[in-house]
């Protein structure tokens, strides 16, 4: 087990920057670009199958897949993308195996991939800190992807992070009655749907379409007309090209979106 000594930008869209974050395997993983997916601990079949395909085809695009490390559409988005593509999030110390029953997948993404962590070896997983690790999961990547949710689940935290961070969110399209949750984030306009999985993964990894998928989230956000300190703090890097491309403008502390 070791820290990460390295500033992770993505991390700066959280609500306060992990004090302590811990892995083992790949910390190069962490450089790729990446998609979070999560889901339900109990998916459809056709949930599963289609992230499996989803986490897949991202993986050979060199895409890398992060997501919780649990039950269900985690599992199954992990073993998609294949153990060398994938970070595994943790809500436990980084040397136990929570669940039990992914111990194999586990262990397989420490030799591969990566498993990260911000709680201390030996640490077991509680209640909140389930809510710990779905905000990091979240942070890490450039989108979120929710496969399958029912309302006041777990995975509906994960969303509101999503939300709070400006990240843009898409869903698996689902029957009346099944998955009431993306159904409802649809209906608001909350989320995308992939109708297309090949469509989606080839848009999404086109460079151009990839950096205009960034550009929204931050106008987004900036739509929003927040201080310049909040926004500073989640897009450090683009908040300066912003202002000299007049996309936005400072007016007394607060972003305008021109």
């Amino acid at each position: 087990m070791s820290r990460v000594q390295e500033s992770v930008p993505e991390l700066l869209a959280m609500k306060s920057y992990p004090k302590e974050l811990y892995y083992d395997g790949d910390i190069e993983l962490l450089k790729r670009v990446k998609v979070s997916i999560v889901g339900s601990r109990k998916p459809t079949k056709y949930s599963r199958l289609c992230i499996q395909k989803l986490s897949s085809s991202l993986a050979k695009h060199d895409v890398c897949i992060v997501s919780g490390g649990a039950m269900g559409i985690d599992a199954t988005a992990h073993m998609g993308a294949g153990s060398a593509n994938t970070i595994a999030v943790l809500p436990c110390g980084i040397d136990l195996r929570y669940p039990a029953v992914n111990k194999n997948l586990l262990n397989d993404i420490e030799k591969n991939g990566l498993l990260l962590s911000q709680f201390e070896a030996g640490f077991r997983a509680t209640p909140w800190s389930f809510v710990v690790r779905n905000e990091l999961v979240v942070a890490l990547g450039e989108v979120l992807v929710v496969a399958e949710a029912e309302p006041e689940s777990g995975t509906m935290r994960s969303v509101e992070f999503a939300l709070k961070m400006g990240k843009k969110i898409f869903v698996l399209p689902h029957r009346i009655g099944e998955s009431g949750a993306t159904n409802r984030l649809l209906e608001e306009s909350k989320a995308e749907a992939i109708y297309d999985i090949d469509a989606f993964v080839a848009k999404f990894c086109a460079s151009k379409n990839l950096q205009e998928i960034k550009e929204d989230a931050f106008i987004e956000f900036c739509r929003n007309n927040p201080t310049y300190d909040e926004a500073l703090q989640r897009y450090p890097e683009r908040i300066f090209e912003a202002e000299l491309s007049g996309e936005i403008a400072i007016t007394n502390g607060r972003i305008l979106v021109l």
